[in-house]
């Protein structure tokens, strides 16, 4: 691997509290500053530094944290190109988000979890999603929260491909509450593959991410991939899987009870939700709220809570739910202003 030297710039520089980073091989330094410098010009627009690149050297300045997340992320999309992978403008946020100065104290990034699967290594692309990702390898029941975007239900599908093509669990089952069909799920077209397809196509787009076609038609034609409506978990005993609960927002107290309970020897648990996006009908208590309340501090149960900034789709989803959020709050502290009054 080539080596990466930092080292501060000498008295001549143009300014103090300056670095110099010089790497390894010249042929990769194109795909690192990207094309005509836009991936330095991202970091300088995140991190508040100034970055100048001449050769295999780039100089960096600003104060002492905003050179150090600087450096991190520089090093952390170096090595990557030198594993063969390519940089893009979502990897540089991700390398960003995870050094971010501004933000709460990051694990170094060569100690952070990858999952691997046949199509490759996924990363975290946020410190939230490095904190997940070590629940999901360490805990046998995982309850994720957060807005959308966060990677909830595709690292977690990541999970459970990596562990079924290890052999460490035999079949993964995905499931979802088709609560938007309600009542009226017998009066849509087609058998009931077709009418609950729509509502599970999230889970499928995942996999599809994860194996490659064919695989994954085979193994769901001989079971070891199921995807399910929630109402079909009933009755069953599941063992020896990796079971996927997602929207669990959208579930009862007495759906969410059901599912849990049917947990089974060398099974792993994940269940993914949003309590800011609730479909049931009103005055009726989700499930994933009702379930956390009564199960979190159990031993054997990880919780994790992503924030807006571990929003990894488009930077304005980010905004956007930032906006959402500003909204509610705002309306509920007129709405405590004017009870008070």
């Amino acid at each position: 691997m080539s080596q990466i030297i930092a080292a501060p710039l000498p008295a001549s520089a143009p300014r103090p509290g300056s670095l110099t980073m010089t790497f390894g091989s010249n042929s990769l330094m194109p795909l690192l500053v990207g094309d005509h410098d836009r991936h330095l010009a991202r970091i300088e627009q995140r991190l508040g530094v100034r970055l100048a690149c001449r050769g295999n050297r780039i100089s960096i300045s600003g104060t002492a944290p905003q050179m150090a997340a600087a450096e991190a992320a520089l090093a952390a999309l170096y090595r990557q190109l030198e594993q063969g992978e390519m940089i893009d403008g979502p990897k540089v946020d991700a390398a960003l988000r995870l050094t971010d100065p501004a933000g709460e104290p990051r694990l170094p990034l060569s100690d952070l979890p990858a999952i691997r699967t046949r199509k490759g290594a996924i990363g975290p692309r946020s410190q939230g999603q490095a904190a997940y990702m070590d629940l999901l390898a360490r805990h046998e029941m995982v309850f994720a929260l957060g807005p959308a975007g966060t990677g909830k239900t595709y690292l977690a599908v990541a999970q459970a491909v990596a562990m079924l093509t290890s052999g460490r669990v035999e079949r993964i089952i995905l499931s979802r509450p088709a609560v938007e069909a309600g009542e009226r799920l017998g009066f849509l077209p087609g058998d009931m593959k077709e009418k609950v397809d729509p509502y599970l196509r999230p889970l499928y787009d995942a996999l599809n991410d994860m194996l490659p076609g064919d695989q994954l038609t085979r193994r769901m034609a001989t079971g070891e991939i199921e995807i399910a409506p929630l109402a079909f978990m009933r009755g069953r005993t599941l063992s020896h899987a990796f079971v996927i609960l997602d929207e669990a927002q959208n579930t009862t107290a007495v759906q969410m009870k059901m599912f849990l309970t049917r947990m089974g020897e060398g099974t792993r648990m994940v269940v993914t939700g949003d309590l800011s996006q609730i479909d049931l009908p009103p005055n009726t208590r989700s499930g994933l709220a009702d379930a956390l309340e009564t199960l979190e501090g159990i031993q054997g149960i990880g919780v994790t809570r992503f924030s807006n900034s571990d929003v990894v789709r488009h930077p304005l989803v980010g905004r956007i739910v930032d906006a959402y959020d500003q909204r509610h709050a705002a309306a509920s502290e007129l709405a405590r202003e004017q009870r008070l009054s």
